[in-house]
């Protein structure tokens, strides 16, 4: 009898601890959520008048971070509690060109060099078209903490995980929009041509684009969605402005004309939320048919330089498309959760000085320092005296450390 009570409370002690995790697996904060107008926004999530920006964090973060939840069963007449970490079943919209989300896990997700973590989306196939379907490509940026203060700020780095489309020519690294918020009472102006849309004068922009036709325009409103596409907790903001890269347009009509209008947006080969389908197991699969992840590998600075990290721990998306398909609304990035695919990585160790990371302190070190001073590409170890700066004075401290 006591044996059996001894492995019973083994069986009780490893189930309890089954699912534990030292990091959590998915998403767990949303430190900033600044949407474009859009059809979902006010909606996904659930939004009110004057409701303070804490309120619509903790909303976004309900929808899309990951929870610890509880779980009482019995087991031979014992009751045991399991602690499971949940994935999160909700998403966001970020609206029009630019709006944004930056969120985090509890814990630095370390570079691998391989797929090293997703944001998914709810990109699916068209049954017209096996390259597109619903992809509203969303770019991610990856912040580093260099002040410690564990959130989001000034002081901190952050760089383009560089996708498929980041050197094609069409993509305008420098796009500047403006949103000029609407007078709700103003008699609305429906389409001659779409049935849907009862206000095509809705919510004007501008923007900077290269294109001379699309430096100004209007965000219209369809009948399916009938509430204020402005977000309701920025009502004394005039206008709403976002920056960052524009990518191509990828929608076309294959409906023949507006009456019969079916958009198809073609996927993008690699690199954006919300582009290409989900993969249900949540795995990282590379191919056609899923989004397959992201390598903090794809860093690059503003000049477009590969930037080597060891690890990040912010995580910021923005919506890349500034497209207009009808009836059917403006494409607007979703976001649907996240997970790190290796939790409990360990952040890699390396003696002071080593900014080249072969594990030694030598003259490369130096050279690193050296190449980051003259060239401006950014190196997060360069910084060997943790001064703030990269400059002589991290030389001096690497040939200290080889002197001793």
């Amino acid at each position: 009898m006591k044996q059996t009570r001894s492995i019973l409370v083994v069986v009780l002690a490893i189930l309890a601890a089954s699912t534990l995790w030292a990091n959590h697996p998915w998403l767990t904060r949303v430190y900033e959520y600044r949407p474009a107008p859009g059809q979902f926004i006010n909606t996904m999530p659930v939004c009110r008048v004057g409701e303070p920006v804490d309120s619509v964090l903790a909303r976004c973060q309900a929808a899309i971070c990951g929870y610890i939840d509880t779980v009482t069963t019995t087991f031979h007449g014992q009751t045991i509690t399991r602690i499971d970490t949940v994935w999160a079943e909700s998403m966001i919209s970020l609206g029009g060109y630019g709006g944004y989300v930056i969120v985090g896990f509890d814990h630095p997700v370390v570079n691998m060099h391989t797929w090293d973590f997703d944001i998914q989306g709810n990109a699916f196939v068209s049954d017209r078209e096996s390259h597109g379907g619903s992809s509203e490509p969303g770019i991610v940026m990856v912040g580093v903490d260099m002040d410690g203060d564990g959130v989001p700020s000034d002081g901190d780095k952050w760089y383009e995980l560089a996708g498929s489309e980041y050197g094609h020519p069409k993509t305008q690294h420098d796009y500047e929009i403006t949103y000029y918020r609407p007078n709700e009472s103003k008699p609305r102006t429906p389409s001659r041509v779409d049935p849907y849309l009862n206000d095509t004068t809705y919510i004007r922009w501008t923007s900077n684009d290269v294109n001379p036709d699309s430096t100004s325009g209007y965000m219209s409103r369809n009948t399916y969605h009938s509430q204020p596409y402005w977000p309701l907790w920025l009502q004394e903001e005039e206008a709403m402005t976002f920056k960052g890269a524009k990518l191509r347009c990828n929608a076309i009509d294959l409906g023949g004309n507006q009456g019969n209008a079916y958009y198809v947006q073609y996927f993008f080969d690699w690199g954006y939320v919300d582009n290409l389908p989900n993969n249900p197991a949540r795995v990282p699969v590379e191919g056609d048919t899923y989004n397959p992840g992201f390598k903090i590998d794809w860093a690059v600075d503003e000049q477009g330089n590969h930037v080597n990290l060891t690890h990040i721990d912010f995580i910021k998306v923005y919506n890349a498309m500034n497209q207009y398909c009808g009836w059917t609304g403006e494409t607007s990035t979703e976001v649907a959760a996240g997970i790190d695919y290796h939790p409990e990585a360990e952040l890699p160790q390396f003696p002071d000085g080593d900014v080249n990371h072969d594990s030694e302190v030598n003259i490369g070190d130096v050279n690193a320092v050296i190449g980051v001073i003259l060239t401006d590409v950014f190196n997060i170890g360069a910084d060997v005296n943790e001064d703030g700066e990269i400059n002589i004075a991290d030389v001096n401290r690497i040939i200290g450390y080889i002197l001793q």
